[in-house]
């Protein structure tokens, strides 16, 4: 099989727990726990190689790839260490609204700091290096980054995956520019393998199927990473808080009452590095009008969490490519993204995956 050519623009945590375990399996065969799928159409993980990557961080730009991924203020558990001196260097992205101004109030290890220099040709790069497929992994809230690099990949006939919830798959006219030139399209907002979104959800549809009518839900969140610090700034959380809540919503037939679910980070805990803790409370009515209540408590470390899930979605882009097939790819958004252009059960959306993968779907 051929080579799977990927760009990352966020050379964060995600990004390196992503590297470490393309390398970890590719080196470690036998080794596959926490995959879905070991190999999928052909594609192992192994055969994924990144030929380009942005930032804005001046300890990452201008840096070769393999030192970029273990830079501060990346602080995700390294569970693979060995990686490969890729001939990669990091290129300076823009920076438009990428940074909050809050960030510089915080400690240089724990928040970003700007390199000063200009922004590289985006378009330019992506070509040069041969990319199919472009992973973003900005911060929330960064609208305007994230479109511009949704343009950049249009203008050069590269696939895009949105990894983070600003609404790009899920928005009509940016559907459709993808759909007109067809180029796949992957989004929004990448699940974690086990996370808070997919327990949230799977609680609430169990809700729904034994009858108990859920009246009051709420998922709080608390970490110590880059992620956390940056969505300090509640401005920036609008999309976010949207993602989430619609995903949970889509799992009941009647929707609760804005004042009945919250769901959302809850606040910054710099020790807890990238280690997610998450609470979600539901409080229901059972049979008889009985009250009860389910609390969990799900403690994970964050990026390596949907590392797996990004891992099929590249592979199903690329079978995606090879078929010659553009727009939206609905079954692997369903099944990956909090927020798909249609939402699925996650069970709906795993054999749809399965159909697409076996090329018995289209998309």
């Amino acid at each position: 099989m051929s080579k799977v050519k990927i760009a990352i623009a966020g050379v964060g945590n995600c990004a390196s727990s992503l590297l470490q375990g393309i390398e970890m399996y590719k080196n470690s065969p036998e080794n596959i726990i926490g995959l879905m799928h070991y190999e999928l159409g052909g594609y192992k993980p192994g055969d994924i190689d990144v030929v380009a990557a942005f930032d804005v961080d001046k300890r990452k730009v201008g840096k070769k790839l393999k030192e970029a991924v273990f830079s501060k203020p990346n602080c995700t558990t390294v569970f693979y260490d060995q990686l490969p001196d890729y001939p990669v260097e990091v290129h300076m992205g823009p920076v438009l609204d990428g940074v909050s101004e809050h960030m510089a109030d915080y400690d240089q290890d724990k928040s970003f700091v700007v390199a000063e220099q200009e922004p590289c040709d985006v378009v330019k790069v992506l070509k040069e290096s041969g990319a199919e497929i472009l992973i973003n992994y900005l911060p929330v809230g960064s609208e305007n980054a994230v479109r511009f690099y949704a343009e950049a990949c249009l203008e050069a006939n590269v696939g895009f995956i949105n990894a983070m919830p600003v609404f790009i798959a899920s928005d009509e006219n940016w559907a459709k520019k993808f759909r007109d030139k067809n180029i796949p399209l992957i989004g929004d907002d990448v699940k974690s393998q086990v996370g808070a979104t997919i327990i949230h959800r799977t609680l609430t549809k169990l809700f729904e199927n034994r009858g108990v009518i859920l009246d009051h839900t709420y998922q709080l969140n608390f970490g110590g990473n880059t992620d956390f610090l940056n969505m300090l700034n509640r401005s920036r959380l609008k999309s976010k808080k949207k993602s989430k809540t619609q995903s949970v919503q889509s799992e009941l037939k009647v929707a609760l009452a804005d004042d009945d679910i919250h769901i959302g980070p809850s606040d910054y805990i710099p020790w807890l590095n990238d280690n997610k803790i998450c609470h979600i409370r539901m409080e229901g009515r059972g049979f008889g009008n009985v009250p009860l209540t389910v609390d969990v408590k799900l403690s994970v470390e964050d990026a390596p969490n949907s590392g797996g899930v990004m891992i099929d979605a590249i592979r199903c882009m690329k079978l995606a490519l090879d078929r010659k097939t553009g727009g939206i790819l609905s079954a692997i958004s369903a099944y990956s993204m909090k927020s798909p252009p249609v939402q699925y059960t996650d069970t709906e959306a795993q054999k749809m995956v399965e159909e697409f993968i076996a090329g018995r779907r289209e998309s």
